[in-house]
């Protein structure tokens, strides 16, 4: 919560230096505040398939989430409008899966972590040629993982400005620390207090994705946009907690293949019904070299009750065939070169359903001008095979 009041103290002085700013014409050089958001969210999940216990066990997990991004905008000597984003996340979860990592309550290493992820983004954009430059930088950091990310990309309109395409190649180097479960680690006696630990080792993983898009404007009422990623991933895919039982009731660690390759493609999709409805659609489909292939297909229709309130219920159904390295528990052999019990990896589909209500009014919320817009949205998600979960999260924007 202290963070939480920190952030929003800090926005407090961005409204204070933006109203300073008031005097300034719309294209100053000076450096302004445009918006800033805070999120904040609680996550709820349950279920019996625990990949840590070998795909059975309880998956009980809980989530706090907290996260602020500031725009600021410059525009230079050529016109050129200069956008600076900087987000800082904060995650805090307690698993009830992950602490059988060692068999003993509240004693794993992962029992309950901290998740802290700031990251920069720039573009710039002329707005006379319709052309953007963009690029950012990102990091991630928890007990057992750390990810350092860089993007950079393009976008160019076309010429009646009603069409966008947009490129960005992006790149994640990870450390994974290879913890294992506490009997398959080199030092395990049974009749010490099961607390000890190897020297953690550490084990990379790289990912290169290339995200292309194409948006159109068809007519005022109807726009369309084409995504498709090219997403490899090469060095240590598995995660070293994860326990895998064979037939013959052995213990081993998840042991997957250290190339995949992904390769998503999607489609999306608004049409205004008039000033009261929109009806947004997005469908895609993927597919890797693992044999995993999915389809998802998401609906969600806004609704103005009035000027200024509006509400928006939203569908989300997800199907997929498992990859071929996964099977339930005790059921892989030592025949098998890869293997896994994660029912991430398994075949399944989900349903996601919920509803969120947005005010967002012009002369600001409770008087407030620049405190313009308030959402608070909730979502229950469905598993076929048993794991249920919920979220309820909260967005403020400053303006």
């Amino acid at each position: 919560m202290k963070k939480v009041l920190i952030s929003i103290a800090a926005l407090f002085g961005l409204w204070y230096a933006k109203a300073q700013d008031k005097a300034i014409n719309e294209k100053s050089r000076t450096l302004s505040f445009e918006e800033a958001n805070l999120v904040s969210s609680y996550y709820n999940q349950n279920g019996n398939n625990s990949a840590v216990t070998g795909g059975i066990g309880t998956e009980k997990l809980s989530d706090i989430s907290n996260s602020i991004d500031v725009v600021l905008v410059k525009y230079d000597k050529k016109g050129r409008k200069n956008k600076f984003n900087f987000d800082v996340g904060i995650d805090h979860y307690t698993s009830a899966s992950s602490d059988m990592i060692d068999l003993k309550a509240n004693s794993s290493a992962s029992h309950a972590d901290t998740r802290v992820y700031p990251s920069i983004g720039w573009s710039r954009e002329n707005e006379e040629k319709g052309s953007t430059l963009l690029g950012g930088i990102s990091y991630s950091a928890e007990f057992d993982y750390q990810s350092i990310g860089a993007n950079i990309g393009f976008a160019q309109k076309t010429k009646n400005k009603m069409g966008e395409f947009t490129a960005r190649f992006q790149a994640y180097l990870d450390q994974v620390k290879l913890i294992a479960p506490i009997e398959l680690r080199t030092n395990y006696n049974p009749a010490n207090t099961g607390k000890e630990h190897d020297n953690y080792g550490s084990s990379g993983r790289n990912t290169y994705a290339l995200s292309l898009a194409y948006s159109q404007i068809i007519n005022p009422n109807f726009q369309i946009e084409f995504l498709a990623d090219a997403v490899q991933q090469t060095g240590y895919l598995s995660l070293p907690f994860h326990r895998v039982y064979l037939s013959d009731g052995s213990v081993h660690q998840e042991n997957l293949p250290d190339k995949r390759f992904k390769l998503p493609l999607g489609f999306r999709s608004n049409y205004f019904f008039g000033d009261k409805v929109i009806l947004r659609t997005y469908y895609r489909y993927y597919t890797d070299d693992w044999g995993l292939k999915s389809h998802t297909i998401n609906v969600e229709t806004p609704v103005k009750i009035s000027p200024f309130v509006s509400v928006s219920p939203f569908y989300r159904y997800y199907t997929q065939t498992g990859t071929k390295y996964f099977a339930p528990y005790e059921k892989h052999t030592a025949f098998d070169d890869f293997y896994t019990s994660n029912y991430d990896l398994s075949t399944f589909h989900s349903n996601f359903y919920g509803a969120g209500v947005r005010f967002n009014l012009p002369n600001g919320l409770f008087g407030i001008e620049w405190f313009n817009m308030l959402e608070l949205r909730y979502g229950h998600y469905t598993k076929s095979v048993g794991m249920k979960s919920d979220i309820i999260s909260l967005n403020i924007r400053f303006k």
